[in-house]
Parts: C-alpha cells; structure tokens; sequence
C-alpha cells in the first residue's frame, strides 16, 4: 500500500482511539529502534520474514518494484555473495532477482516449517483483481546466489466474491502466515470505492489445495469486526503465538486450544506511537518472545511485550 495513510479519517480517527482504549496499560512492553535501512534499493518495506539462517531476514519492496527479494542483518544491511563485493562497492546491491516472477503488489512473505518462502501478490486495494496468488520457492542462500528461479504460482480467489470490483471491499490481503503446514491469509477493509476509507474488520482464510493450472479457492475460516487493518501477519518460531501488524499498533493472539480459528483465541493489543510505526507494513519473529516490525519508511524496530496471551 502505498505510504499515504498518514492522515487519519475520522471513522479511523475513532478507531484508533477505541483500539487504544481496549489495549489497556502497555508501559512494560519495550519498543525500540534498531536501525534505518539505508540501502538505497530497498526504498518502502513492504513484507518481512527471518530466514533459516541465524539474524538474517528476507524482505521486499511494495508494488510496481521488480520482482526480487532483499537479505538484510539486525544492523539493516543487505547481504549478499562476497563473490560480488568488488562489484558493488560504488553501485548498490540491486537484490536477488527473482526469474519467473513479477512484483504487481507485493504484501508480504513468510517462510514455511517446510524450507519455502511464500511470496503474496494478494495486493487488491480496489477489489477487482483477477490475478492474485502466492509465489513460492526454496529459501535460496544469501551469500551464495545473486538470482534464482520462482518455480512455482499459486492462483488463488476468495469464495465469497462473486463481482469485480466487489460489493463489499473486504478482498485485500497484506497478510500472511504459515502454521501447521498451511498458508493463511488476513484481510483488509475498506469502504466500496474508498482507497483509503479503511473500516475495523478482518477475515481469516485458509489455503486447502496447491493448483498451478486453475484458482485454489481459499477457505474462510472466520472474521473479527474490531481488528482494523492488518498489513503483516508471522507465527513465533515456537508455533505459540501469531503477531499481526497494524498502523496502530500490534495484536498477539494465541495458539487456538482446538481448530485453527486463531482470531477467536485468547489476545492482547498492543497500541503504539503513531510516530515510530508511521506506515508500518512488516513484522515477523526474532526470538519466541520479541518481535521484529519495519515500516515503508525504512525503520527497523524490536518490540518486547510485557506479556504473550
């Protein structure tokens, strides 16, 4: 999405101070900035996940940026082969380029327990696309490979819309998650024909099948009408805790005790300052208790909850 969100509606306005109310006292919880990412190339942080490899994290441009993926350390600098280094010590490491692929509107990444990176061109701000899916491939070796082949493209569609543009704005997806072997989406919603007339309410869906010839039709699992706009979504590493991203603050929910509705399980949120989170689009997991967030304005934060629901 792109970064012009900054000014709050006065249905958002409301929103926003409601969300802050229900979060309660969040003092104890610890925000902090670790770093800019400065790398010229990686202009508006779209999408976040940590890789296999230990402090090292994969993320991506917003829309109309070329289909490639960035590895960045906690320090926010890119890494890439040390084969190219005397290549790219006056012109910036241009990313790991993608073949096979391409960048409408990127939302965001996660990487799966099996060894994949899940890449969402689920962005559909105006609810009418056709062509939305998940890209996936084997998380390649930062330092090694400068490009790599996307071997796979899973089309998919929502089952509950049926016009394009819908008649209810509620098919835009900024938000990915991979728990028990199954890719799950969030979505975010708007008023019909209202780009930036954000609205509370989320939907849960759930990917049950991997065709590439023909649309995998996602499952709705369920909603929740006070969870305004989801832009990134990651499960702890342990699998006990899912984190949802949100330009007002963070929601923590836990493992559900039965089924996969994790927005009916227990939850905390945690509302944070407007000015650190600006337009915040990427979280994902450092550890099992501490939370990594970047926003398209190119800050690296860490925030450690007082408290895991």
């Amino acid at each position: 999405m792109p970064n012009n969100i900054l000014r709050l509606s006065r249905p958002l306005a409301y929103c926003a101070l409601l969300t802050a109310a229900l979060a309660g006292s969040a003092g104890a919880d610890d925000l902090e900035r670790l770093a800019s990412v400065s790398h010229a190339p990686i202009s508006e942080i779209s999408g976040m996940t940590r890789s296999a490899q230990p402090d090292i994290y994969w993320v991506h441009n917003d829309s109309g940026d070329s289909a490639r993926l960035f590895a960045i350390d906690l320090t926010g600098a890119p890494v890439f082969p040390s084969f190219l280094a005397r290549h790219y010590s006056n012109t910036p490491w241009p990313g790991l380029s993608l073949l096979n692929a391409w960048n409408v509107d990127w939302e965001d990444i996660t990487r799966g327990d099996d060894g994949m990176l899940y890449v969402g061109e689920m962005g559909n701000n105006g609810n009418a696309r056709r062509d939305l899916g998940v890209y996936v491939l084997p998380e390649p070796d930062p330092g090694a490979i400068y490009e790599t082949r996307v071997p796979t493209f899973l089309p998919v569609r929502y089952p509950d819309q049926q016009q394009f543009p819908a008649a209810r704005w509620e098919f835009d997806c900024e938000a990915l998650f991979f728990a028990d072997g199954t890719l799950y989406f969030l979505t975010k919603h708007r008023r019909p024909g209202e780009i930036t007339g954000w609205i509370p309410g989320t939907k849960l869906y759930r990917l049950d099948t991997r065709y590439t010839d023909r649309d995998n039709v996602l499952t709705l699992v369920s909603r929740r009408d006070d969870l305004l706009l989801a832009t990134a979504a990651e499960l702890s590493p342990d699998g006990r805790h899912l984190a949802v991203a949100t330009y007002l603050g963070v929601w923590l929910f836990a493992r559900p005790e039965r089924g996969d509705d994790w927005l009916s399980a227990r939850s905390r949120f945690i509302a944070l300052p407007r000015d650190e989170l600006e337009t915040m689009e990427a979280i994902t997991w450092q550890d099992d208790r501490t939370l990594l967030l970047a926003n398209e304005e190119r800050a690296l934060l860490r925030l450690t909850p007082s408290t895991l629901p």
